[in-house]
């Protein structure tokens, strides 16, 4: 088999099993890394130096003067995970392979940023990864390979994150096994569905608790950005408190009162009104247990 000379665009904790898994397999050679250039990913710096790597960085990667270096390289196939940067077409059309992408996306649904965040919102039973090939637009290229991984209530943001890691890893690969075996059978994504769905980014402030949605969208919403995200946030009067563990109850009786309000106590957790029964919250910082009749906000 002949061997894939690759460029490997990369950053954060995503990248770094991917770099590993592409690095163990003496058919593929990694070619240089180039990482974000504000905050260059110190692991993969750390990597490429173990395995005697380029490591690159520059500010825009769509430059004449980056378009110039990359030409140097003489790469099949250039592999992006995590990037920060876009693609243009000058760039993705240049090695003779051209230029893919992994998503923590089911493409064509969940584009764009903070997926796994937005599938727990959404309430999914499972999240996709997908590797594609890079076109003009937002994870819009042609799908050459796709996996799918359940979520269960025992979900949050943090096991899906670890789930991701590893799944990102050896999706990855497996599509670049595809390429280089010359047997990919691209699917486009228009054939699934003709518009798609895209995530924007979260942004401060979207932490913020909504009490007067369902309970079951609450437990949802706290789970989505559990640590290591920013957690949820409520207030007790002018005290923030973070909320990083609730327990949805399906069997609560479903009723009118007042939203927020607190409804029970037990000694390690609290119970809260909702838009139609009440939610436990389990796990927060910032205040001491709520009483009975004490009002979130």
């Amino acid at each position: 088999m002949k061997k894939l000379k690759i460029g490997y665009f990369a950053d954060g904790p995503w990248s770094h099993q991917a770099l590993e898994k592409i690095l163990s397999d003496k058919t593929l050679q990694v070619s240089f890394v180039c990482a974000r250039n504000d905050n260059p990913d110190k692991i993969l710096e750390a990597k490429a130096i173990a395995n005697s790597l380029n490591f690159i960085t520059h500010p825009n990667i769509s430059s004449d003067e980056f378009h110039e270096r990359m030409n140097e390289f003489h790469c099949d196939l250039f592999v992006s995970m995590s990037f920060n940067q876009i693609f243009r077409n000058r760039l993705i059309n240049l090695p003779p392979l051209k230029t893919i992408n992994c998503h923590a996306g089911k493409l064509p649904f969940y584009r764009g940023r903070n997926i796994l965040n937005w599938a727990l919102i959404n309430d999914e039973k499972e999240f996709g990864i997908t590797v594609h090939y890079v076109d003009d637009g937002i994870d819009t290229g042609d799908i050459i390979i796709q996996r799918c991984y359940p979520i269960t209530d025992n979900d949050n943001y943090a096991t899906l994150l670890n789930c991701a890691y590893e799944g990102c890893a050896a999706t990855l690969y497996e599509g670049i096994k595809e390429i280089q075996s010359d047997n990919v059978k691209p699917i486009k994504q228009d054939d699934i569905h003709p518009i798609g769905l895209y995530c924007t980014g979260r942004r401060e402030g979207d932490e913020r608790l909504d009490w007067n949605q369902k309970s079951r969208d609450i437990f949802n919403f706290v789970r989505a950005i559990c640590r290591p995200g920013p957690e949820a946030r409520s207030f007790l009067g002018d005290t923030e408190i973070r909320i990083n563990n609730t327990k949805y109850l399906p069997d609560a009786p479903i009723y009118k009162g007042i939203v927020g309000a607190v409804v029970g106590v037990d000694i390690d957790a609290f119970y809260v009104k909702t838009a139609d029964s009440c939610i436990k919250v389990t796990e927060w910082t910032g205040c001491k247990r709520p009483r009975i009749g004490d009002r979130l906000k």
